[in-house]
């Protein structure tokens, strides 16, 4: 078990980086253990579950719910079911067989700025601070999302210099316009909140 909080914190920069290995090596093991191969980005869920080669869609059972998974071969006990650790969009997952040998299976994350700590509830976990996300450009997110970064990214700036954020900017202006539409208000002791 890793150790949570103040004692992590208590330890030398040198302890912190052995533990965190040790911590990434039995996380690799545990992962390396289960039935399936699992990656995921913020947005879905891929994993890839090995069958007996000579497989085809014919003789898989595979169960794809907002909360469930179950993959297997028709007759015999799942490869793989249970608990979902989020919800999924089920319309838009999808599972295919490759090479009658792998089944892969695409889930939508329905959350899609979470990371899951497992596919399924009952299998080990994952550390999901440590991931770390594929540099995702700019230019790759929808308009709204982008604005709302670029945004944050701006006042973070203007907040390590020493400068108003976009939010401080806006109330200084209409201020500003205000004091001019009213010249005959004085405004030497306001103070901006």
């Amino acid at each position: 078990m890793s150790i949570e909080g103040e004692d992590y914190d208590k330890l030398t920069k040198e302890e912190r980086e052995a533990r965190d290995m040790a911590d990434r090596a039995r996380e690799a093991a545990e992962q390396a253990a289960l039935p399936y191969i699992w990656r995921q980005e913020l947005g879905e869920v891929d994993v890839v579950v090995p069958v007996p080669k000579g497989t085809r869609g014919k003789d898989l059972t595979v169960i794809i719910q907002k909360k469930k998974l179950s993959v297997g071969l028709k007759g015999k006990e799942p490869i793989m079911g249970g608990e979902l650790s989020k919800e999924i969009k089920v319309e838009e997952s999808t599972w295919t067989i490759e090479d009658q040998e792998e089944v892969h299976i695409h889930l939508e994350k329905l959350n899609k700025q979470q990371w899951w700590e497992n596919v399924l509830t009952h299998h080990p976990k994952i550390d999901t601070t440590k991931i770390q996300p594929e540099n995702s450009k700019l230019s790759d997110l929808d308009g709204e999302t982008r604005g709302m970064v670029e945004k944050m990214m701006f006042d973070n700036q203007q907040k390590q210099m020493g400068k108003p954020t976009s939010d401080e900017i806006k109330k200084m202006e209409t201020l500003r316009k205000f004091q001019e539409a009213h010249p005959e208000l004085d405004f030497s002791n306001a103070k901006i909140s």
